[in-house]
C-alpha cells in the first residue's frame, strides 16, 4: 500500500498548444479509492497514464510514498494497471494468463500457483482456471484481468475504465465487486470513468475534471449536496440537476413571474442590485407539484415510470428573462401515482432550503 501525490501535474502533448492536464494537485491516502471523473477529453485517462509512466510530465511532479516517481521506468514504479480492454493472450488459460507477469519475473513455479490460487479465490475464478478467454464471458474476462493485477501484489491499482465493455446489467453487480474487493485488500486505488453514477458509487473520493483541470475532490455526498461550480453540479446526479436562469430580487429569485425563496444573506452575496441574472440550480427532487398559482408553469413533455418513482421532463412555460437565453427544460421526481400525463400543464415549487446559486459569467457557486 502506498500514497500517491501529483503536485501541478502537467501534460501538454507534442504539436498541441493545449494542456491535456493542467497543474493537477491530488493527495489519495494509503489505502483509499479515488475515481477520476469527467467527460471525454477531460485529462481523466493522461492522468492515470502520466502515474503509470506511460505518458512523461512536463512539469510539477508525481510522487508514490513521498518518492518522486517521474524519472521511474513503469515497471519500477510497483503499480498494476487494469485497461479498458482485457487484453488477454487468446492461446493461454486462466491461470496462465494472471501468472504471466509472475513468470516474466521470473518468480518460483510455486510461488506463481499460490498467488495465482489466491487471486482466483478472491475472484471466484478457481473452476476456470483451465479455460482459454475464449470460454468465458465479458465478466468473467474482467475479472481475469483483475486477477492478473492482484497477483502482482502492486502498492497501487491503476483502473481505466474497466467496465465500459459491459452490459448494463453486469456493470452493475461488477462495480460492487470491485469495490468490495479494493476494501478487502486495501491497495491504493485510482479508477477512471466517465460515467457518474459508477463514480458515486464506488470512490471514497471523487474527483471531477473538466478540459484538463481538477475542479473539485471530495465525499460522493459533499460533491451532490455541495458542488463549488455549476459544472460539478450539473454533472454529478442522475438525473442531472436543473440549472435555470433567473433573477435575484429582495425576497428571492425571481423565475419568470414566480419568486422562489431563499435567504437574505444568499440574495446579497449574488449581487445587491436587483435584477442581477444568476443560474439557478434545482435537483429533480427538490421540485414538486403543486396547484396553479404557487409555483412556476411548464408543460409536461415525457414521463418515465421507474416502478417506485417517476421523473417528469418538462418545458417552461414562459420565458424568464428577455435579455437572457433562459433554460428551457426542467426534471422533477415525484411518486408514480402522482406522475401527470404527457402534454398536462403542471407548476412547480422549489423546496425549501433546496436552492443553489452560481454566477452566470464563470459558473462559481454564490454561498
Amino acid at each position: 500500500m502506498a500514497t500517491v501525490s501529483f503536485e501541478r501535474a502537467t501534460r501538454i502533448y507534442p504539436k498541441s498548444n493545449r494542456r491535456a492536464v493542467d497543474s493537477l494537485d491530488l493527495e489519495v491516502g494509503d489505502g483509499e479509492f479515488i475515481v477520476l471523473v469527467g467527460p471525454s477529453g477531460c485529462g481523466k485517462t493522461t492522468s492515470l497514464r502520466m502515474l503509470a509512466g506511460l505518458e512523461e510530465i512536463d512539469e510539477g511532479a508525481i510522487s508514490i510514498d513521498g518518492r518522486d516517481v517521474g524519472n521511474l521506468a513503469p515497471r519500477a514504479r510497483d503499480i498494476a494497471m487494469v485497461f479498458q480492454s482485457y487484453a488477454l493472450y487468446p492461446h493461454m488459460t486462466v491461470a496462465e494468463n494472471m501468472g504471466f507477469s509472475l513468470k516474466i519475473a521470473r518468480l518460483g513455479k510455486s510461488e506463481i500457483v499460490k498467488r495465482v490460487s489466491e487471486a482466483a479465490k478472491i475472484l471466484d475464478l478457481e473452476e476456470y482456471l483451465e479455460r482459454k478467454p475464449a470460454q468465458l464471458s465479458g465478466g468473467q474476462r474482467q475479472r481475469v484481468a483483475m486477477g492478473r493485477a492482484i497477483v502482482r501484489q502492486p502498492r497501487v491499482f491503476l483502473m481505466d475504465e474497466p467496465l465500459s465493455n459491459l452490459d448494463a446489467k453486469l456493470r452493475v453487480s461488477t462495480r460492487g465487486q470491485i469495490a468490495a474487493l479494493q476494501r478487502r485488500l486495501g491497495v491504493t486505488t485510482l479508477y477512471v470513468t466517465h460515467d457518474q453514477v459508477e463514480a458515486m458509487t464506488m470512490g471514497d473520493r471523487v474527483a471531477v475534471m473538466r478540459d484538463g483541470v481538477l475542479q473539485q475532490c471530495d465525499s460522493p455526498r459533499s460533491l451532490y449536496e455541495d458542488p463549488v461550480n455549476a459544472f460539478v453540479a450539473g454533472f454529478i446526479g442522475s438525473p442531472a440537476m436543473n440549472l435555470i436562469e433567473g433573477r435575484v430580487e429582495e425576497r428571492g429569485v425571481a423565475l419568470g413571474s414566480t419568486v422562489i425563496p431563499a435567504p437574505r444573506e444568499l440574495c446579497q452575496r449574488a449581487g445587491s442590485a436587483t435584477g442581477r441574472v444568476v443560474t439557478v440550480g434545482l435537483r429533480p427532487e427538490a421540485l414538486e407539484i403543486v396547484p396553479a398559482g404557487q409555483g412556476f408553469p411548464a408543460i409536461v413533455s415525457v414521463v418515465e415510470e421507474l416502478g417506485a418513482e417517476a421523473y417528469v421532463y418538462a418545458q417552461m412555460a414562459e420565458r424568464f428573462d428577455h435579455s437572457v437565453t433562459a433554460a428551457s427544460d426542467v426534471i422533477a421526481r415525484v411518486a408514480p401515482r402522482a406522475a401527470p400525463a404527457s402534454g398536462d400543464l403542471v407548476h412547480f415549487r422549489a423546496k425549501e432550503g433546496s436552492l443553489l446559486l452560481f454566477d452566470v459569467a464563470s459558473g462559481a457557486r454564490i454561498s
